[in-house]
């Protein structure tokens, strides 16, 4: 498995445990937003964000997620484009509870919106080390070798 693969697997698996992401649009100087992605294995090239018709974001356009692993060993930033995704179908299989709780409408709340986020390139680096980089780490050693090879740049 080549570098690149193993670091957009570890990408993945990551979102998959804590899909939470700022994203902001190219356009405007607005700051980013906290969002919850709702990610589908078979759809590795897109992912959605529930959200309101007022929202800085429901605009759409070019955009940049950034994303934090929660053990902070995984960093992303990612490049896509947000559009509305009005498939009644895609907006119920994401549907739950917790979602809810967001839309006092619930499932029919008119300021409901549901954005796809369509993936373009990403720049990924992984911040893990080995005991031994840990080490080097902790008394001040040269820890750049240990590093190499965990930053890609991977079209996702």
């Amino acid at each position: 498995m080549s570098n690149e693969t193993d670091i957009r697997e570890r990408f993945w698996t990551e979102l998959s445990s804590s899909p939470f992401l700022m994203v902001g649009l190219h356009h405007g100087a607005e700051h980013s937003l906290p969002m919850t992605a709702q990610l589908d294995p078979k759809a590795n090239h897109c992912f959605w964000f529930y959200t309101t018709k007022d929202n800085r974001l429901a605009a759409g356009g070019p955009a940049m997620a950034q994303y934090m692993a929660k053990d902070h060993y995984l960093f992303a930033c990612i490049e896509g484009a947000l559009t509305p995704e009005h498939d009644p179908a895609v907006i119920d299989r994401y549907w739950s509870k917790e979602v809810e709780s967001w839309y006092p409408g619930g499932r029919n709340d008119p300021n409901l919106l549901m954005l796809r986020f369509d993936l373009g390139t990403a720049e990924i680096w992984r911040a893990d080390m080995s005991i031994g980089g840990v080490f080097k780490k902790l008394f001040g050693g040269d820890v750049r070798e240990e590093m190499k090879g965990k930053h890609a740049e991977v079209a996702l």
